[in-house]
Formats: structure tokens, sequence, C-alpha cells
């Protein structure tokens, strides 16, 4: 279903967080579900994902993970602040000690001056702490820029995971 670089990641990041007796939550806008997909395609992986919450919409980022609408007012959804409350969010309403949030643009349109097609705002939240990564992918069409997301916040889960 998934690349098979997509596959061995989500199998780290299940095998990882396994080792540690970690659970696994993940928030996600402009991927729409594929990185908890991406997990929940391993065998096993019952025992580390925790929840995904699916937050398309800002009142969804609102109501589900707690982020202020005042802060997307301001900040607009694709932002740092943004993706570090959704991070946050996520270890706050579930069960989960390792959260990874996506928010961008995945285009064709949709994008601006300051917020092109191609953008996605990351941040993962563990253990070790919280951590925000931008990455600016340009306009590689829809599926790459997804794609390309889902591989960066496995990356960040790892990391977060200790792996």
């Amino acid at each position: 279903m998934f690349p098979a670089d997509i596959e061995l990641l989500a199998r780290k990041v299940v095998e990882a967080a396994r080792a540690r007796g970690l659970m696994v939550a993940a928030a996600e806008s402009c991927t729409g579900g594929l990185v908890t997909g991406a997990l929940t395609a391993v065998a096993g992986s019952s025992a580390v994902v925790e929840r995904g919450f699916v937050t398309y919409s800002n009142a969804a980022k609102s109501d589900l993970l707690g982020v202020p609408a005042t802060m997307i007012e301001h900040h607009g959804a694709v932002s740092e602040p943004v993706a570090r409350a959704m991070a946050e969010g996520a270890l706050a309403r579930s069960g989960g000690q390792v959260s990874v949030s996506v928010t961008g643009v995945a285009g064709p349109g949709g994008g601006s001056a300051d917020k092109p097609v191609g953008l996605v705002h990351f941040a993962a939240a563990g253990p070790s702490g919280l951590v925000h990564v931008e990455r600016r992918f340009g306009d590689i069409g829809r599926e790459r820029v997804r794609l390309d997301s889902v591989r960066t916040a496995l990356e960040l889960l790892l990391d977060r995971i200790g792996a």
C-alpha cells in the first residue's frame, strides 16, 4: 500500500516504541491520517499505536486537540505554533507518550507568498522533549508532498522515541 521506504520506517517506529514501552499518537492535517495508516499497516502495531487524530479543519484542531482558535487566527493553521500545539494536544488528549503532528499546504492550490504549496510544519513530542521541523517540499504534486510528509513524520517519531 505504501512505498517500501515508508513501510520500513513505520516498522522501525513500531519496533522502537514496543521496545521502550511507549504508545504513539498522531495529529494530522494535510496527511489526512496517512501517518497513522502507515503505522497501522505494520502487523502488531496495536501494541503501540494509541490513536490518530485527523484534524483537517481549524475547528477540529481546536475541538479535538485543544489548539486555541486565537492561535490559528493569528498564525494560521500552517505554522510552527499550531504544529507544536497539535503535538502537545495529541499527548494531552490520548494515552500516548510520543506524538507527531503535521500541518501544511499539499496543493495544488491553497498556497500564498508566505505559505507556498509544499510548506509543511511538523512537531513531535516525547520523553526527550518537543521539536519542530519545517519543510518546503515545493510544488511537487499533492501525492508527493503528502508522502514526503509521512516520511518526515515517521523520522521525527523515531527521533522522539530515541531510536
